[in-house]
């Protein structure tokens, strides 16, 4: 069972990448974050015809979640409140987390906040958000299936410095400051583990590259996409790469997809 998650910074843009990649990467489940596009205008047809199933959460021009798989999944939840209720309905009114149970592994996609600036309004969201995140996946490991659980998408949070091409002053930079990788931790402490540093322990490796300053023919990236697994699974991981080539085609998108086979 191949998951694929790729942050394609707009799923009309990056229509034709997105498809030709399905096309010479047959993976089974397919989490896409920032699709940026409302539910009714998602360019469904494209994708179903490769043999897609669609499940989408979106919003203009910001955000958007989507789950394509090539098995109908199975209780798909869309938002926080699907699983918490109503308490935490305000933090769903940006489109960011959807999941679905395929072949009993309940996967859940993530497009976790930016948070802008340390210290600002939208660093201190972003630090709710993963409070919030932490009890909607507490929630499901007190579930009837707790031991198949996998959470991907974009986190927006490198986790070591080795997940940095430059990590100097790391500690005053959004996506690698202290509070933002002690919340992360809290969350993977639940009992989830980084698929992609079960298998490789050495840097630079990355999965998003700024658009800026050539970073990618430079090779200065981040990771900070990432699947997270639950015990059972991790020792089921057979691989899991980062897939650079999609960076390297005209006007991609910043992130590069990472599959994880188990």
């Amino acid at each position: 069972m191949k998951i694929a998650t790729w942050n394609v910074n707009s799923i009309r843009s990056r229509l034709d990448h997105v498809t030709q990649w399905l096309q010479a990467n047959s993976v089974d489940v397919l989490c896409l974050q920032e699709t940026k596009v409302v539910d009714a205008d998602f360019p469904r047809s494209p994708l179903e015809d490769l043999g897609y199933h669609l499940y989408i959460s979106g919003q203009k021009s910001y955000n958007g979640v989507a789950m394509l798989s090539r098995s109908p999944l199975e209780d798909v939840q869309i938002g926080f409140a699907a699983v918490l209720g109503d308490g935490v309905a305000a933090m769903d009114e940006q489109k960011r987390v959807i999941s679905g149970v395929a072949e009993g592994i309940r996967i859940v996609n993530l497009y976790v906040p930016n948070g802008s600036a340390i210290g600002s309004d939208k660093y201190d969201y972003k630090l709710r958000w993963l409070a919030v995140l932490q009890d909607y996946l507490r929630a499901y490991l007190a579930g009837q299936n707790p031991d198949a659980l996998s959470v991907c998408g974009d986190f927006n949070i490198a986790l070591e410095d080795k997940d940095i091409h430059d990590p100097s002053k790391r500690e005053t930079h959004i996506m690698s400051s202290d509070v933002e990788r002690a919340a992360l931790q809290s969350v993977l402490d639940l009992g989830l583990s980084d698929a992609f540093r079960h298998l490789t322990d050495e840097g630079g490796h990355f999965s998003w590259w700024d658009y800026r300053t050539a970073a990618f023919r430079r090779n200065r990236g981040w990771r900070i996409d990432h699947h997270y697994l639950s015990p059972s699974l991790l020792k089921r991981v057979k691989s899991c790469v980062i897939d650079v080539e999609p960076r390297k085609l005209e006007k991609p998108s910043d992130h590069a997809p990472v599959i994880v086979e188990l």
